[in-house]
């Protein structure tokens, strides 16, 4: 477990993202592995679900199986602001808590930056009036470091969401240590590099010395590794499959490399 800076509230470190793999019709016969992923999920101890409206059906579909699950009250649901316009922002989070079924969101972020002044201008009318509990601003490429650094400057959210993982550590230099500075919560998304890193190490033997930290499967050693950074609040892989979900839960158990198994394991990389 993490505390969000600003309020002191726990989050377990693994969370669960929902691009591309929860983009299905709500009638599909995929949806019933969503559903084992979501109830196992919680049962795990998890409680982060990051979401967007231009992940196409993902926030209908968390929303209708959190809401037959039983599990909405056990979810800390955060979700995005993806338009032009403060108008047009104010409709799109008004589909969201439509979708999500609920009256208020944990976590509304600004997707990528989009027009974020007009954005974190209602977000912060939101949260006075309780419709969002936290605000957020997100950006996903590292083209967009020195605006994120800006804005968390400029728009103080309660939480920055940046790409992060064992081969793309440049939030490191800046915004990690920018969000310790300036007190806020950090969401870790591409903690495998899109899938490009858990492809690079597919066949390859993981290290013995991984077993030190309780970690058992590469899965697990690149997630360790980004939530054992201090400024990280919580990492947000994303998966529709089970057995991965519970490989990548196991990373929130047992104990975290140090700062020198950190240089150790990113050697491993370049």
């Amino acid at each position: 477990m993490r505390a969000i800076p600003s309020t002191g509230e726990k989050l377990p470190v693994i969370g669960l993202g929902s691009a591309l793999t929860f983009d299905v019709p709500s009638n599909s016969p995929k949806t019933n592995d969503i559903t084992e992923v979501i109830t196992r999920f919680v049962k795990r101890g998890g409680k982060v679900i990051d979401s967007s409206p231009m992940y196409g059906n993902a926030e209908n579909l968390i929303g209708q199986i959190a809401g037959k699950s039983g599990v909405s009250k056990s979810l800390f649901i955060a979700t995005k602001v993806w338009i032009k316009g403060k108008e047009a922002g104010i409709a799109q989070m008004e589909r969201s808590l439509d979708r999500f079924q609920t009256r208020t969101i944990d976590l509304m972020q600004v997707h990528n930056l989009v027009d974020v002044v007009a954005h974190m201008s209602t977000l912060r009318e939101w949260k006075s009036k309780g419709r969002i509990r936290y605000t957020g601003i997100t950006y996903s490429e590292p083209q967009g470091f020195a605006e994120i650094e800006r804005n968390m400057k400029s728009q103080r959210p309660d939480f920055v969401q940046i790409n992060y993982s064992i081969a793309d550590r440049g939030a490191a230099q800046r915004i990690l240590p920018l969000a310790q500075e300036l007190r806020m919560g950090v969401i870790i998304n591409r903690p495998f590099g899109s899938g490009g890193v858990i492809k690079a190490v597919s066949g390859r033997p993981l290290p013995p010395w991984a077993a030190e930290f309780d970690c058992h499967s590469w899965a697990q050693f690149l997630l360790k590794w980004v939530v054992s950074h201090p400024a990280v609040t919580c990492v947000i892989p994303a998966t529709n499959n089970p057995q991965h979900l519970e490989d990548n839960m196991g990373a929130g158990f047992g104990q975290l490399p140090d700062a020198k198994t950190r240089q150790r394991m990113a050697a491993l990389f370049g």
